[in-house]
């Protein structure tokens, strides 16, 4: 079986200006947060750790929105240092789960405009599921889902404390296990589950507006 890595990254705003035009980038990678599943889909191993942005910067919105602070990322790693530890925490064979391709993108995309060397990138860090397009599927629906929506929908009981990424790749692993258990996704009882074609989920209307969910 195929040893699976909940990954989520949390990330600040790059100035527009010199910085920008230097990076290229309108985020930087501020912490990396990760759970490693078993071959059971059981949590065996965790990852954190915060990143010292090298272009970016944590403001005030980005603090109230994450809990991150300078003082969290001055001496932290730096983006080559996080994810050379980062790849060496990873297992061989693994598969990548992330909550849309954002991530993935956004650790390419550092990579490449920093130029990075990190010696295991092409054989730990290149095999990525999107948990995503995968609920997407399993409502037979388009719509891109917001991870906390997604999770009410699949009544799962999650920590709200959101924007933190250990705790988002924990709530995203628990919603990738339901999946990979359930073929039917059993949804919480207050969603209408099928129309007669057995094809679309509905929601019971006004449903998700008494929950305060995001990305």
């Amino acid at each position: 079986m195929s040893k699976y890595v909940i990954v989520d990254l949390e990330m600040c705003k790059v100035p527009k200006g010199v910085k920008r035009e230097k990076f290229k980038s309108a985020y930087e990678i501020t912490e990396i947060g990760a759970v490693l599943l078993d071959d059971t889909y059981e949590v065996v191993d965790k990852f954190k750790t915060y990143v010292s942005p090298e272009y970016g910067e944590v403001d005030r919105y980005i603090q109230k929105l994450t809990g991150i602070t300078k003082a969290d990322t001055i001496d932290a790693p730096t983006t080559e240092e996080a994810l050379e530890l980062f790849a060496e925490w990873l297992p061989e064979d693994v598969i990548l789960v992330s909550w849309s391709d954002n991530d993935e993108k956004q650790i390419q995309k550092e990579i490449e405009l920093k130029n990075l060397e990190i010696p295991k990138y092409k054989t730990r860090l290149i095999n990525w599921e999107d948990c995503q397009k995968t609920f997407s599927e399993k409502m037979n629906s388009p719509k891109k889902y917001r991870l906390s929506e997604a999770l009410i929908i699949a009544d799962i009981d999650y920590d709200e404390h959101i924007h933190d990424g250990l705790v988002d790749a924990e709530n995203t692993a628990m919603l990738f296990v339901k999946m990979k258990r359930e073929p039917k996704l059993k949804l919480i009882s207050c969603y209408l589950t099928e129309e007669d074609n057995g094809t679309m989920y509905t929601p019971i209307a006004g449903l998700l507006k008494n929950f305060n969910y995001a990305i």
